[in-house]
């Protein structure tokens, strides 16, 4: 469970963001998370939840935001949307595919006060 290790480190960017910001609570955090990063939206929320009790983040909702997994087909030289590595093109059913978007984890915004 990765996931868990995954919010202590958006914590400590919020810890980071906080001192540099001058901000002292967390409302609301939106995360961008592809479908080709491994990582469990369920599991992330869970220990989203477990990893910001009594910090700075306590009782801030988690959006997250999914995004596609993409990638270049080499065959059909387009890009086509996948839903895990190592899939088909969906396109032409060549496997020569590049992953070129999906496989991100990032903080897209905060609410803060």
């Amino acid at each position: 469970m990765h996931e868990m290790s995954l919010c202590e480190s958006v914590l400590k960017c919020l810890q980071e963001s906080a001192k540099a910001q001058n901000f002292k609570q967390v409302k609301t955090v939106w995360l961008e998370i592809g479908a080709l990063s491994g990582v469990e939206i369920e599991a992330m929320r869970f220990s989203f939840e477990v990893v910001v009790k009594d910090s700075l983040a306590d009782g801030a909702k988690l959006e997250i935001i999914e995004l596609p997994g993409q990638a270049w087909c080499m065959k059909c030289s387009e890009t086509v949307t996948i839903e895990q590595r190592f899939d088909a093109c969906p396109n032409c059913g060549s496997y020569q595919l590049q992953v070129t978007g999906g496989d991100e984890m990032k903080i897209k915004e905060l609410e803060v006060e």
